[in-house]
């Protein structure tokens, strides 16, 4: 099975599909336990000093760890067959690591979202699943390039066969785990 992820601020669709791209499983997953800020950076840090500011990320990052590790561990649990890889939107790499460049502008409104895309990886690589990073706005295109013939049904025929949600996220969660294979 191949995971792809489209993550918010707090929160991501996951869709899980098999090698030869159907869908298995599709669901929303929590990065952060509830009444945690989801935007320690970007928002709710925004006012605090680099100390009560680098406590704050240390919280909320702890939490993601727990929260999505959690969610992971239970998604896997459901699957019929174990997960091999995980497609994650892709950051920088040369994306600053300290909290003081972090939040300088244009690092603050992206800081929070490199997190949480870390803290997956992370635990994605901890279960010994590969880690693939997918560009988001061409995501689609070059699955669909993959796919040929087969784009329209593998990407939008989902919707049909297994109801709401399927919105642009859950497409290109889907797309990402094709680029994976």
């Amino acid at each position: 099975m191949r995971l792809g992820i489209a993550h918010h601020f707090g929160w991501a669709v996951a869709v899980t599909a098999t090698a030869d791209h159907r869908v298995a499983d599709r669901r929303r997953i929590e990065l952060v336990e509830p009444g945690m800020a989801a935007a320690p950076i970007h928002h709710d840090g925004k006012h605090l000093d680099d100390d009560a500011a680098a406590d704050l990320v240390a919280k909320v990052r702890a939490s993601a760890v727990r929260a999505a590790s959690a969610e992971l561990d239970r998604l896997a649990a459901e699957l019929p067959e174990p997960i091999v890889s995980m497609s994650l939107r892709a950051w920088p790499p040369d994306f600053p690591a300290d909290l003081a460049t972090q939040r300088r502008v244009p690092y603050e409104a992206r800081a929070d979202s490199v997190m949480y895309r870390q803290v997956l990886a992370e635990l994605a690589e901890a279960r010994g699943w590969a880690v693939h990073l997918y560009e988001a706005k061409d995501v689609e295109r070059q699955s669909a390039a993959i796919l040929g013939p087969r784009a329209d049904e593998v990407l939008h025929a989902p919707r049909a066969a297994l109801g709401p949600p399927w919105t642009k996220d859950h497409r290109i969660a889907l797309a990402a785990t094709v680029m994976a294979g």
